[in-house]
């Protein structure tokens, strides 16, 4: 997989590890959220993305959001998990989180308790509620 979109995107993400977090940041350099992470992951590998607006850290649904995946280049899939995939996890009844894979057992994410994105062991009761792949650039 080395040279691929997929690749660079995994490898920009691992490059943001240590990031401070900040709810809505989209520039590392004041600090990212879960979805600054993405949308940051995004413009390192040459792509023009566009950050969805308005969703707060807890929400009930998260549906009106959903489409910005497709939007960005990255494609709703299923199966094993990829090196570059995005994954949207839910910790709890009210919080959607999204995070990028850099392993079969490993993500990277932007953690709001530690204050900073991270790489961590994914753990197997999160369970992928979505799981896109980066379409490649044309």
């Amino acid at each position: 997989m080395a040279g691929t979109d997929a690749e660079a995107f995994a490898c920009a993400a691992e490059g943001l590890i240590g990031t401070p977090f900040r709810l809505h940041g989209r520039d590392p350099a004041s600090g990212l959220d879960c979805v600054g992470l993405v949308f940051a992951s995004l413009v390192a590998i040459g792509r023009n993305p566009v950050a969805p607006r308005g969703y707060a850290l807890h929400n009930l649904s998260i549906a009106q959001w959903l489409g910005c995946a497709e939007g960005n280049g990255l494609a709703y899939t299923t199966g094993p998990l990829v090196r570059g995939d995005v994954l949207l996890v839910q910790p709890s009844r009210v919080q959607h989180h999204l995070m990028i894979v850099c392993d079969a057992g490993h993500v990277v994410h932007a953690h709001a308790l530690l204050r900073r994105v991270v790489r961590q062991p994914r753990s197997a009761e999160m369970q992928p509620r979505a799981h896109w792949r980066l379409a490649p650039s044309a």
